[in-house]
């Protein structure tokens, strides 16, 4: 091998190889993710339980319980959209529970839909416990007058409806709720794209190859033509 081609031929394995090892990376990520998300989905479609008397963030998140009680008067709704069905809100509305007052996540009601006051009576409602992470900075401010929000935020949907910062969104309840559609928590929303990613840093590794073999069968060319 002549002398001015190891360096291209180093270059390019060591990059291949690097690009392979974060693929690889990938894969392993991938496999992390997705007994996570097996355990969360365990989680979620597990016995519910009686709404604790008290409730952390870190340790109760997707918690299936049960509970009952009546809605309360004041609510607020969050813009929404659902694949195949359209834009609309989802309704949050205050729940008394024993001497408790929570949030509830009612369900979907769709934008042309009339506005529907929550069931009268008591209601048992079976669902889980959730506290979404979906502001960031771009978030707009919620329009609180008008009760219009662009993203729950239990700690200030909570605030402005004067209860605790507990969200349950509901999967089932016994009475109807005309035409809000429950919207249960699932994984569908966490995202999982280190498959994807995995292939891009194959493909890469693989483009890194032919192009250090493209420069490699090129230089040899041009030695051989230069040479009597």
């Amino acid at each position: 091998m002549r002398k001015n081609l190891i360096g291209p031929l180093i270059f390019g394995i060591g990059g291949a190889a690097v690009l392979v090892s974060l693929g690889v990376w990938q894969i392993q990520r991938l496999n992390w993710k997705q007994d996570v998300l097996a355990g969360i989905e365990a989680r979620i479609a597990a016995s519910p339980i009686a709404l604790p008397q008290t409730i952390n963030p870190d340790t109760d998140q997707y918690l299936p319980v049960t509970i009952t009680g009546r809605f309360g008067e004041t609510g607020l709704r969050v813009l929404a959209s659902r694949k195949q069905i359209g834009p609309g809100h989802r309704m949050i509305q205050r729940f008394e529970t024993g001497d408790r007052s929570i949030l509830v996540d009612r369900g979907f009601l769709r934008e042309d839909d009339p506005a529907t006051p929550p069931p009268a009576g008591d209601v048992t409602i079976n669902g889980n416990l959730m506290w979404p992470d979906e502001t960031d900075g771009f978030t707009p401010a919620p329009d609180i007058a008008g009760g219009l929000w662009f993203a729950r935020d239990v700690a200030a949907m909570a605030a402005a409806l004067g209860v605790e910062p507990t969200l349950v969104v509901a999967r089932e309840m016994d009475l109807d709720d005309g035409a809000v559609q429950p919207m249960p928590v699932s994984t569908v929303g966490i995202p999982n794209d280190h498959l994807n990613y995995a292939f891009t840093w194959f493909a890469l590794a693989a483009i890194w190859l032919a192009m250090t073999s493209v420069l490699i069968y090129r230089t040899q060319r041009q030695q051989g033509g230069g040479t009597t």
